[in-house]
């Protein structure tokens, strides 16, 4: 029995350990060689991860590039930006966007001359709705950040619906699609954006270190990164100092010596997506999530997640009473080899394809023990 339910967090797949133990060792042979072929094997690998992702979602060729993490590659986004796409504008974001992209966000707003607009959510509900988000978008957006699946309550949005809202706008418009790529499909080529970020977590079973940034076409062409260097250039072996320029492709994004091992360690998780097929990963992970959402009915729990499956990604939460203790909580699903975690009061549940009917069985008879029941509280 496995009962991880951690996909919300580092994601797995069968035989990952092994899968990626052979990528990393065949790796430090190659680096450890004592020849001249480490930096042609180490940027191919890094190539072949950018051209697993640049098919993951569908995206013209040479629009997409490597970055430490989501936040660094908005940054590096941003301080590409023409100025006068943000001076005078106002950015709009979600109020339960990823925490760091805000974090990042308010910092950047009094220097790059916009002003943060932080869509809320409504009382008592546990998601921004795309109405509200649609409400507070006119034309003096000048770039809104989606989120396609929240990381509180797995909400899936619009992304279709807000992107056209956006183009009548005039606004850039960015997707972080972190929560729900790998299991939730999504495509630059259905559905336009101007830029893409993500990491390779979650359901796309990577490693840390392995973020991504996919611009458009039209959008990339203007922009002129702010954090450059050697290999932001057509050809990184040009250190004529007086004659910089940025290559013509993503790779304008790029700046020093790129990191290699992040994406060597994470590429064993892409090929693993792209082998299986995302609806065979997403009707798996339908079924476990069903199965909780039905226990979390019959048993009177908050369902802190849309009930409609077209409106949420691969996780659910549910939300402890008052006066539960979330980490003893977690502690005692931990002695019983159950793995998830908690956000103050919610309690978040991401079954994937390690995690077993059994596992998830036992994880309702223990919740049931721990949060109780509708016939419990009865009595």
């Amino acid at each position: 029995m496995s009962g991880y339910f951690l996909y919300h967090s580092i994601g797995t797949f069968p035989g990952k350990a092994e899968r990626m133990a052979a990528a990393l060792t065949n790796f430090s042979n190659i680096w450890s060689a004592e020849d001249d072929g480490q930096w042609p094997a180490a940027l191919a690998a890094r190539q072949r991860f950018i051209d697993g992702w640049t098919r993951l979602i569908e995206a013209p060729q040479g629009t997409l590039t490597t970055a430490e993490n989501v936040t660094t590659a908005l940054y590096s986004l941003i301080g590409g930006l023409p100025a006068e796409r943000l001076v005078g504008k106002r950015l709009l974001v979600a109020g339960d966007c990823f925490p760091s992209l805000h974090f990042l966000l308010a910092g950047l707003a009094a220097r790059f001359g916009f002003t943060l607009d932080t869509v809320p959510l409504r009382p008592g509900e546990s998601w921004v709705r795309d109405d509200d988000f649609i409400a507070r978008w006119q034309s003096d957006v000048g770039l809104a950040l989606i989120t396609f699946v929240t990381s509180t309550a797995s909400h899936r949005c619009n992304v279709e619906r807000l992107a056209a809202h956006g183009g009548a706008m005039g606004s850039i418009v960015g997707v972080d699609i972190t929560q729900g790529i790998g299991v939730a499909p999504f495509s630059v080529a259905a559905t336009p954006v101007d830029f893409v970020v993500s990491t390779s977590l979650k359901w796309l079973c990577g490693s840390s270190g392995a973020g991504i940034l996919q611009v458009a076409p039209d959008l990339l062409a203007t922009c002129q990164p702010e954090l450059r260097g050697w290999f932001s250039q057509p050809n990184p072996f040009s250190w004529d100092l007086d004659a910089f320029t940025y290559a013509d492709d993503a790779r304008r994004f790029d700046h020093g010596t790129p990191a290699i091992l992040a994406s060597v360690a994470s590429l064993p998780g892409l090929e693993w997506v792209e082998q299986s097929g995302i609806d065979t990963i997403r009707a798996q992970n339908a079924t476990l999530v069903e199965r909780i959402i039905g226990a979390a009915q019959d048993n009177g729990w908050v369902v802190r997640s849309p009930l409609d499956a077209k409106e949420r990604g691969g996780s659910v939460m549910l939300g402890l009473p008052q006066g539960a203790e979330p980490a003893k909580i977690i502690a005692s699903l931990r002695k019983e080899r159950l793995y998830c975690d908690a956000r103050a009061t919610t309690l978040r549940l991401s079954p994937g394809m390690v995690t077993t009917e059994a596992a998830v069985d036992a994880l309702i008879a223990q919740l049931r023990e721990h949060i109780g029941s509708r016939q419990r509280r009865a009595s």
